[in-house]
């Protein structure tokens, strides 16, 4: 990006049982309850109606009523462009560009239908489809996290970390991390190593039954994997980000959980956030973090050990969020609507 060093690019996955799409999934009740089963909500939110005016005032004469205030809207707003299930939004500073990645169905299919747009900050539509899947020789099936480097794209797929030539979108590579469900997001340091999530879940009869592998996996600049935290406990592992003191923070998908990774693997300085589903995790220039919720449809803002407080609300699915750093602005891809917001943060 980098007027921060890394920030998250792949989040949570939130899946429908349809192609289509999928429901809000509430966080469990207990955020200590580390394996539940996550349910889906295939519903439509509805929109509440504008606050009432207030109560006019008791001279007849004196016509006036107050109005509520006009909520702000975002600053763009990528809507019927074509976008399909988006999950992840990653600025490129050295570009200019916006990389996002599109499952195009459902989040576990081996369907070779994904793609990644990318999209100019004015608004506009660079290349909707810049790699695809099944064309010029890409394997691309349900792409959620997203980084992109100096000379690489490098997206999680179900199982397998794959890289892309960052001009030409040709295929540079891929490492298939065993054992894994549920590849989800992805952040890079400054030495160039990768840090992925599984977030530990299949498909159930209700929405996401966890699978027991929750992990977190380091790739370094010669491939080579390593596993850096695995475990119950980790709560489903979405959001990931390095900071430049080279801490490893992750937010959970199965609790309303943020912490950091400790040398052996251990959750360090956890925090609650408000509501959980968490998905998508920035760190802003000066410290304060960005967590989008779809539990509570919001984007939160705080310091890593809190307090948070609601930054973007009325947002559904607001899954794996990027930072425009030149423009101070959030991208907040919404997974169920097919549309990217983008906020002024200030």
């Amino acid at each position: 990006m980098k007027s921060i060093l890394a920030f998250s690019s792949c989040a949570v996955v939130l899946a429908a049982m349809s192609s289509a799409a999928c429901g809000d999934p509430p966080a469990p009740k207990n955020p200590e309850t580390t394996q539940v089963k996550t349910t889906v909500d295939l519903s439509d939110a509805g929109v509440a109606p504008p606050a009432t005016t207030a109560d006019a005032p008791k001279d007849a004469g004196a016509a006036v009523v107050d109005t509520p205030a006009a909520k702000p809207g975002p600053a763009v707003d990528f809507k019927g462009i074509g976008l399909m299930t988006p999950e992840s939004v990653f600025y490129d500073a050295a570009d200019d560009l916006y990389y996002v990645t599109n499952i195009n169905g459902a989040p576990l299919a081996a369907d070779n239908n994904g793609f990644i747009s990318q999209l100019s900050p004015d608004g506009t539509v660079k290349n909707l489809k810049f790699i695809e899947g099944n064309k010029n020789k890409v394997t691309l099936n349900a792409p959620k996290g997203i980084v992109v480097t100096a000379d690489m794209i490098v997206v999680t797929d179900l199982n397998t970390v794959r890289m892309f030539d960052k001009k030409t979108g040709a295929p540079k590579g891929e490492v298939k991390i065993p054992g894994s469900t549920f590849l989800n997001d992805i952040a890079v340091d400054a030495k160039g190593t990768f840090y992925v999530t599984d977030s530990g879940m299949k498909a159930g009869k209700e929405g996401f039954d966890p699978t027991g592998t929750d992990g977190v996996w380091s790739i370094d600049a010669k491939k080579k994997l390593t596993n850096v935290a695995k475990g119950k406990e980790l709560n489903r592992p979405n959001g990931i980000v390095v900071a430049s003191d080279g801490k490893v923070w992750v937010n959970t998908f199965g609790a309303a959980e943020l912490y950091w990774l400790g040398p052996k693997g251990e959750k360090k300085d956890v925090a609650t956030l408000p509501k959980g589903g968490l998905d998508g995790l920035v760190l802003l220039p000066g410290g304060d973090v960005l967590v989008s919720s779809w539990e509570a449809q919001t984007v939160f803002r705080g310091k890593a050990s809190g307090p948070f407080t609601a930054l973007v609300t009325d947002v559904k699915s607001p899954a794996d969020v990027g930072f425009d750093s030149k423009r101070s602005r959030i991208m907040i891809p919404m997974f169920q609507a097919d549309e990217i917001q983008v906020w002024d943060v200030k």
